[in-house]
């Protein structure tokens, strides 16, 4: 299985309700656990230089998100970019690397919005949209779940 194949798995069992799915294959095991508050993925991974297994570490579960007591600003005219993936989000390359956008930054398709690590594989998350940052939704090195807003950006 490649990555690709494996996020439309993991689409597929969130958007249908299964609890748990796992599949087996010659070197190689995946088994995605999925409830209200959170996905779970453990994968068993060859190693293809040395010919061991490597068992992944579950993905951390994510507390269920608390409705806040304060007002929310109107943001039905802002474009939510979501993440396409379950991962771990970054906003540069590398702690010692510039960030990809800030706040402010006007963006363009295509441009590099965040990386989101899944399995070991760095994902550059690029724009789909013309506009300009307004929020970033997502803290740095945090956990994100497929489909989970990212950023809200004004179309231009």
């Amino acid at each position: 299985m490649d990555i690709k194949q494996i996020q439309d798995l993991i689409r597929f069992v969130s958007k249908s309700g299964v609890n748990e799915v796992s599949i087996e294959q010659e070197n190689f095991k995946i088994t995605i656990k999925t409830n209200a508050v959170a996905t779970v993925v453990n994968a068993t991974l060859p190693d293809v230089s040395f010919g061991h297994v490597h068992q992944a570490a579950p993905a951390a579960a994510l507390p269920a998100a608390t409705p806040a007591a304060a007002p929310v600003a109107d943001t039905s005219h802002y474009i939510t970019v979501k993440s396409p993936m379950i991962g771990t989000f970054y906003r540069s390359a590398s702690p010692d690397k510039p960030l990809f956008v800030n706040v402010g930054d006007e963006i363009k398709p295509g441009g590099v919005l965040c990386i989101i690590e899944a399995m070991k594989l760095f994902n550059e998350i690029e724009s789909e949209v013309s506009g300009r940052i307004v929020k970033i939704l997502v803290d740095n090195a945090s956990p994100v779940e497929y489909d989970q807003p990212l950023f809200l950006v004004e179309p231009m």
